[in-house]
């Protein structure tokens, strides 16, 4: 195998990487500042829609992370740059929060449920029957099926919630039309979060927690791989996915000093 570049830029996933159940994850905060010290591009990715990154950014300051917003890269703005490129100026009728909504008002999208080009699915706490039900009659009618992630749970302190992967499962069953999921393990994501801050796959790094999104993500769009086992996969799982992760180590703590 040829002898990977020294890494120049790192993408790093949020939940279970930098932080755990709303606690920051021991180390975090000392590679977040080693990366601002050293004026290397980087990005905080998450598959979550809800929020913007300027919501992120204060979530993160209150447990002491201090991530710029403009460091930050949530699949809301993956979508919205996704069809900004595919069909600028379109329409699109949207289930989801702030965090898609204003992604997708930022590249001069128009929200409406009329003969709308897209019907956009993301995440939310309150999923209506009414929306999925308008949005079903859409889908049948022509508009195409876009979804912000694959994800089908998200985590919560009572244990896991129905997220975007499950409820775009529902649709599909109602209309046969599948979404295109923009993001991870879509490795469009990974490419448009380097075009962002001008880095190259071949001189970056993409650590997570999971398997199946990180690790694969990062691993198809051509960027070193680093697994934590701070999150939700266990070390004794890496061995039943027919990919690997460059390494595995057990926190970001163990990466601080790479940078």
């Amino acid at each position: 195998m040829a002898e990977r570049k020294p890494i120049e830029s790192w993408l790093t996933d949020m939940d279970g990487v930098l932080m755990h159940e709303g606690i920051p994850v021991p180390g975090a905060d000392s590679f977040i500042k080693r990366l601002k010290e050293s004026g290397r591009p980087f990005l905080v990715l998450t598959n979550n829609s809800m929020y913007t990154p300027r919501d992120l950014h204060a979530r993160l300051s209150r447990i002491g992370l201090n991530v710029p917003t403009e460091n930050i890269w949530t699949s809301a703005l993956a979508t919205a740059q996704f069809l900004d490129d595919q069909r600028p100026g379109g329409t699109a009728y949207v289930i989801g929060e702030a965090g898609l909504t204003t992604a997708l008002h930022d590249i001069g999208y128009v929200l409406s449920d009329a003969d709308p080009d897209y019907v956009v699915l993301g995440e939310t706490r309150t999923y209506s029957f009414e929306a999925l039900t308008r949005a079903i009659r859409l889908i049948n009618d022509g508009a195409r099926f876009i979804a912000t992630n694959p994800d089908e749970t998200g985590p919560s302190a009572e244990g896991a919630l129905p997220a975007t992967g499950s409820v775009a499962a529902l649709i599909t069953k109602a209309t046969g039309q599948h979404p295109y999921f923009v993001g991870k393990p879509n490795p469009l994501m990974m490419r448009a979060g380097l075009n962002a801050i001008g880095a190259h796959s071949e001189t970056s790094a993409m650590i997570g927690d999971r398997m199946d999104t990180d690790v694969r993500a990062g691993m198809e769009a051509g960027l070193e791989t680093f697994l934590v086992l701070t999150g939700l996969t266990r070390p004794d799982e890496v061995e039943r996915y027919p990919y690997r992760p460059s390494r595995v180590v057990d926190s970001i703590a163990d990466l601080v000093d790479r940078i």
